[in-house]
């Protein structure tokens, strides 16, 4: 997991087109759930196409070679995509639109599964067409899950994680005001207490909602309606901000990405980093990292013990349009059996979504950090889940942004946030 995948998941442009079509079903697949093209070609078998963002690690190619090796009639091509997450989104926003039944099996972040379910493209996994959930870590399925119906498998996850200087923290802070009561230890040794991605783009959603939600605050209720204008979220907002007011967060991190935090945190500037799996490997093996020894890894800390991790990752969704979904359904049930779980974790780096996993001695052996970030997995909330989400997620960027910097309160910033989003999602 070399590239984080939590980048912008839709262009701006989007935003419009999703507020006009998304709570009519208006990709042309009837509404939710529902609608001709959902009933169609349940029972069809041949070749299919897997849609992908790039395989860097290269975990795609060898599995589709083992599926096409038994499956000489129904052959799986790869259509791989770009790097890039926004470039992902559009290009299966427009593949949808379009109503192109190549793109049977895609791979979909999990903020995107409210928004492709809504607007009817996305196959509902239940019937001829579900798949077996039991030993699934409970939010991976609540993550492929839209209005109380399974609409994507979860195929990887991820959680973030709590890195710290174990030579210079005996034990891991379990809350945030014990990491705050550590940061003297920084200051001793010349170093900044703590940092995660705070420049205004998808990782600043991400630490935002990870501080409300971890001070027992939320972006959205169960309804799916903006609960901003709480005690709760304030605290955890403020949280952030009085730590970039009184230097626990060095001024710096205000531009700090994934890899710029990381970067500080292996080259000794930092106490502690919040971040995602994919440091342990870099941290651990680059020459250059003055951590690699000392090392220590834990769940986020919280308000009375583990934080709640935004959820990661990614899951299959079979298309509406796709003419052999017998196949599609076949394959996707492949994806997440065991045998390719394990090589998902070892090859690639990848969360697994099933649970005894990661008490898999042989498996923990290779990734030690499973353990901590089953925690995070476990303890995670998604990132709010709505058909709207790219207009919900720059308003959590723009607000937080400005409460970071000094520009707005805390408070005044999610009485803002709370305003924006009940204006994306009017009408609805």
């Amino acid at each position: 997991m070399k590239t984080p995948r939590f980048l912008l998941p839709a262009a701006t442009a989007g935003i419009l087109a999703l507020s006009l079509t998304a709570c009519a079903g208006g990709g042309g697949g009837g509404t939710t759930g529902g609608g001709s093209d959902a009933e169609a070609n349940l029972e069809g078998r041949g070749p299919i196409t897997y849609v992908q963002g790039k395989d860097n690690s290269n975990v795609v190619r060898p599995l589709l070679e083992k599926w096409n090796a038994a499956h000489p009639d129904e052959k799986v091509e790869f259509k791989e995509q770009t790097d890039q997450a926004d470039q992902q989104h559009d290009d299966l926003v427009q593949n949808f639109q379009a109503k192109n039944e190549n793109y049977d099996v895609v791979s979909v972040d999990v903020v995107w599964t409210a928004e492709f379910a809504a607007r009817g493209w996305l196959q509902p996994l239940e019937g001829d067409m579900a798949i077996e959930t039991d030993g699934m870590l409970q939010p991976t399925i609540e993550a492929g899950t839209y209005q109380d119906k399974l609409y994507t498998a979860p195929v990887s996850s991820d959680g973030g994680i709590l890195y710290y200087r174990k030579d210079l923290v005996p034990e891991a802070p379990k809350t945030w005001d014990e990491m705050m009561g550590m940061c003297s230890i920084a200051k001793e040794n010349n170093m900044g207490c703590y940092a995660g991605q705070f420049k205004q783009y998808e990782g600043l959603t991400v630490n935002a909602s990870e501080a409300i939600n971890s001070a027992g605050g939320s972006v959205l209720n169960d309804e799916g309606k903006p609960n901003l204008n709480t005690p709760e979220a304030e605290e955890g907002l403020n949280n952030l901000v009085d730590a970039f007011k009184n230097g626990n967060i060095p001024a710096e991190a205000i531009t700090y990405q994934e890899e710029e935090s990381r970067r500080a945190f292996q080259e000794g500037k930092l106490l502690f980093l919040r971040n995602w799996p994919y440091v342990y490997n870099l941290a651990t093996t680059e020459g250059s990292s003055k951590v690699k020894d000392v090392l220590g890894m834990a769940a986020l800390p919280g308000k009375d013990g583990p934080g709640a991790s935004s959820l990661g990752g990614h899951n299959a969704a079979i298309s509406v349009y796709s003419k052999n979904k017998a196949t599609a359904r076949d394959f996707v049930k492949f994806l997440i059996e065991e045998e390719q779980q394990k090589f998902f974790a070892t090859q690639g780096s990848l969360a697994p979504v099933l649970g005894d996993l990661y008490e898999d001695q042989e498996l923990v052996a290779k990734l030690p950090y499973l353990p901590v970030l089953k925690t995070s997995i476990e303890n995670a909330v998604p990132r709010p889940v709505t058909p709207f989400y790219p207009a919900v997620t720059q308003a959590i960027q723009e607000n937080s942004y400005a409460a970071l910097k000094g520009e707005k309160s805390a408070k005044d910033a999610l009485s803002d946030m709370q305003k924006s989003i009940e204006s994306a999602g009017a009408g609805s």
